[in-house]
């Protein structure tokens, strides 16, 4: 643990090759998030875990510096990463289903179209639902994207599990509400 607090801030500082050595420290519980977040997609999703682990290192490796405090933190930040590189997947998916890549012919997958669908419209409530309670937006990204228990998410946000679980519970509601039926 001590370790890979070293090594986080290092990268922090700029070291180029301790972001190489951080990579195979957190592989193996990357791949695992990964795992978890395309177990929620279609079968026959493009992205296999091993290239949704590597896109999102690569945009945690080339964000400006978190300050990442511990493990947790780090794979909390890599969940949302994961969650980002998702999302873009399902906007380049439906650019080129309405016509932004025109020398690609396509069957139609009303399944895959379906989970595209609702990862964008979840990432869109999201977002609407940050800009009223950015506290339980977050509690959301840790507690479904990054799969945390609601002890770690109270850990990371610095609360009580109650409040979490308050919040958990709320946001879960709000979304409800807002999401289309599928």
């Amino acid at each position: 643990m001590e370790d890979l607090t070293r090594i986080i801030a290092a990268i922090d500082q700029g070291d180029s090759q301790a972001a190489e050595t951080l990579l195979p420290m957190v592989y193996s519980e990357l791949r695992r998030l990964a795992a978890v977040k395309l177990g929620d997609e279609r079968i026959d999703h493009t992205l296999p875990p091993t290239a949704l682990v590597h896109e999102a290192y690569l945009r945690l490796c080339r964000s400006s510096p978190q300050g990442y405090r511990d493990r947790r933190h780090f794979l909390a930040a890599a969940a949302i990463a994961m969650r980002r590189v998702l999302v873009d997947a399902a906007r380049a998916k439906r650019t080129r289903k309405r016509g932004g890549d025109l020398n690609r012919v396509e069957m139609v997958d009303p399944i895959g179209d379906r989970c595209d669908d609702r990862m964008l419209a979840l990432d869109e409530a999201l977002a609407r639902f940050a800009e009223i309670d950015p506290f339980k937006a977050r509690i959301v990204e840790l507690r479904f994207f990054a799969g945390l228990s609601v002890d770690q998410t109270a850990e990371i946000l610095g609360v009580s599990s109650s409040s979490v679980d308050r919040g958990w519970s709320y946001a879960r509601a709000w979304l409800q509400a807002e999401l289309p039926e599928s």
